[in-house]
């Protein structure tokens, strides 16, 4: 079997919930020595997302949606371990993550918590539907590096701005780098809010925070 077609069996244990086959195919690439960056990306992080497509689009409905979300994470238990030990050193930092007041999404921002894990970041993942002022708040508190903010719908975009703008009143501007994440985010947006990047999936979000914390 190819890489390709490994990465598409593991998509399809997500989609169909089968959690014995996912964990199964995790047992495997840990012990055939896969790429697990890969795996987690292009295999699992990918099910996921099309479980959360389906979802949306009124195909899926919560208990499948939680169901994935778990069956991925008992499978990245599994592999996490093993990816610690292959991965580069990196400098570590905190990062506190949360997905804006108003808007209840997490499983991208949750993949990205799981990765940067991975790579030996303490990550501080409030959930989703998290005020403004409680994100910053618990950023002073973990004396964070970095606040991640996700948004997946339009509405809620504003409530990244608001970090920025709640920092801006603290004189916090300085003390922490803010990153914003989700599907309606663009360069223009970071750029209109004043936050210092986004990424488009988990691994971009590794670079990203590495990058910011080298400067």
């Amino acid at each position: 079997m190819s890489q390709e077609q490994v990465f598409k069996t593991i998509i399809d244990s997500i989609i169909n919930l089968d959690e014995e086959k996912a964990i199964e195919l995790a047992s495997k690439a840990i012990k055939e020595n896969l790429n697990l960056v890969d795996v987690i990306e292009k295999g699992y992080a990918a099910g996921i997302r099309r479980v959360g497509e389906l979802w949306e689009e009124g195909e899926f409905f919560l208990p499948e949606l939680m169901r994935g979300a778990q069956i991925m994470q008992n499978c990245l238990d599994l592999i996490i371990p093993h990816l610690k030990k292959g991965a580069e050193e990196v400098s570590k930092g905190k990062v506190v993550l949360a997905t804006i007041e108003g808007d209840i999404h997490s499983i991208g921002k949750t993949i990205v918590g799981t990765m940067l894990r991975a790579y030996g970041y303490e990550v501080y993942d409030l959930g989703a539907d998290v005020p403004a002022e409680k994100i910053v708040d618990t950023a002073i508190e973990k004396s964070a590096n970095i606040i991640g903010v996700s948004a997946l719908l339009t509405t809620t975009m504003f409530g990244q701005k608001k970090i920025i703008d709640i920092l801006k009143e603290r004189n916090l501007l300085d003390r922490f780098k803010v990153i914003l994440g989700g599907a309606p985010v663009t360069n223009a947006w970071v750029a209109e809010c004043n936050a210092d990047g986004f990424a488009e999936n988990a691994i971009d979000a590794v670079k990203l925070v590495r990058s910011l914390l080298e400067k």
